[in-house]
């Protein structure tokens, strides 16, 4: 059922799947999948966890450099990727929002990020906090993310000038690529 559920949301990327095709597609009826996820609501988070995932085997695969600002680029290109190729699991992920309500799978990947901000943070590489660098480029990640997903085109230029833009904005450079202004933020 999960599969099933998972293939026609990626299949259809912002559009509203029926349960009854879930079940359709999965050969089971109704009361099978309440009995699995209680409702659309659970059957939903659990696509949701079953793509979040699939981003963190992505995401694995690229590895720490040892310089948390390379990683950050890393990061940024490989969330970017993962959206363009799974644009139906990235809306889920990403796109859909409820006030106050973050899916609980969506803290494993800003943990991560916000270790790599920390160990920038202690190398004196940032001008912000920690905490906010995350965000910033968190937000900033996404919304790139999204447009190239709502456009139906890749934009490398926009996602690497965003990107530079925004590592520049945390850790003081003129530009991305530039060194940073030594100051200590904690």
């Amino acid at each position: 059922m999960l599969n099933a559920a998972a293939d026609l949301i990626a299949s259809a990327p912002g559009e509203e799947v029926s349960l009854r095709a879930v079940c359709d597609a999965a050969g089971v009826k109704m009361p099978t999948l309440y009995h699995f996820f209680g409702s659309k609501q659970g059957l939903i988070e659990a696509v949701v966890e079953r793509g979040f995932d699939m981003y963190l085997e992505a995401k694995g695969s690229v590895g720490s450099s040892g310089d948390p600002i390379q990683d950050l680029r890393a990061g940024w290109d490989a969330h970017v990727a993962f959206g363009l190729e799974n644009p139906g699991f990235y809306t889920l992920m990403y796109g859909k929002v409820q006030p106050g309500y973050s899916p609980p799978a969506q803290g494993r990947p800003s943990e991560i990020l916000r270790s790599i901000t920390r160990q920038a943070a202690e190398q004196g590489r940032l001008v912000v906090d920690p905490d906010q660098a995350a965000a910033h480029v968190l937000v900033a990640n996404i919304g790139v993310t999204l447009r190239q997903i709502v456009l139906d085109q890749a934009d490398p230029e926009l996602s690497a000038s965003v990107r530079d833009g925004t590592i520049a904005a945390i850790t003081g450079a003129s530009s991305g690529r530039s060194r940073p202004r030594r100051r200590r933020v904690r």
